[in-house]
């Protein structure tokens, strides 16, 4: 069975057919830039190009860089415009997309459900923590398997900033850190998350988990496993087309 998925990022909008049974694409991704300012027109204009090279007709599931409740109403938006706060992202979407059933879900939250069906998380008990470190620091908490939905813990305090705005690759990429350096961030965040939630285990996911080899030898004194995302930056693509057939399956759209 596929399912197309799609993948909001601060930077690029990337989207495929999804194998459901074996976890990966389909066929090879289509990305295009996010449009700046990301306001809902320009985005929902991003997802209909990526759709339409498929020439897709059937259901879709899309992620989005902030708190998503219902499957389709958005709560916060950092790293894309302020005016999709209220939004319904569902409506929005479906409309663009000529009524096609369209389903919602916040991107970490999306990662983390593919990779613990598919990925590193997979057949793992206790509290499981994915983040996402990108344009911010998405994340997605799991105890014994189920979702907490929507912790935002990229918005935690950290050096007297949110975390993202010091630990993402983002901040790597402006600040011009070496991968020492910014590894040096990374454990003092992820040291912060174990205090409060004593994981079993970290995934590490976003493109930059492409390029693990570069920091994660060089994180210590964090006492939970830490390991790369095995579905790397496909994650999302792959969550957000998971949940797209779940609400099939339960009748909503």
């Amino acid at each position: 069975m596929q399912i197309f998925g799609v993948d909001i990022g601060g930077s690029g909008i990337k989207g495929a057919p999804v194998d459901l049974e074996k976890g990966d694409l389909a066929q090879e991704r289509c990305k295009v830039l996010t449009p700046h300012p990301a306001t809902p027109d320009g985005v929902a204009d991003g997802v209909k190009q990526v759709i339409d090279h498929f020439g897709w007709t059937g259901p879709v599931g899309l992620t989005f860089p902030g708190v998503v409740t219902g499957g389709a109403m958005i709560r916060t938006a950092a790293n894309v415009d302020k005016s999709w706060i209220d939004t319904d992202a569902r409506a929005l979407f479906g409309d663009r997309l000529g009524g096609l059933p369209v389903t919602v879900v916040n991107d970490a939250d999306a990662a983390g459900v593919a990779e613990m069906q598919f990925g590193a998380g997979r057949d793992r008990q206790g509290t499981v923590i994915l983040l996402t470190f990108g344009t911010g620091i998405g994340s997605a908490v799991f105890v014994d398997g189920v979702l907490v939905p929507n912790t935002e813990l990229g918005h935690l305090e950290l050096s007297g900033h949110d975390a993202e705005k010091r630990a993402s690759s983002k901040a790597k990429e402006d600040e011009n850190l070496t991968w020492e350096h910014w590894a040096r961030r990374v454990r003092k965040y992820l040291a912060h998350v174990e205090m409060l939630f004593s994981p079993e285990l970290f995934i590490v996911g976003g493109g930059v988990s492409r390029k693990a080899d570069k920091f994660l030898p060089l994180i210590e004194g964090v006492k939970a496993e830490i390991v790369p995302a095995q579905l790397q930056n496909n994650a999302g693509i792959v969550g957000a087309a998971m949940r797209a057939s779940q609400m099939q399956q339960g009748g909503q759209g």
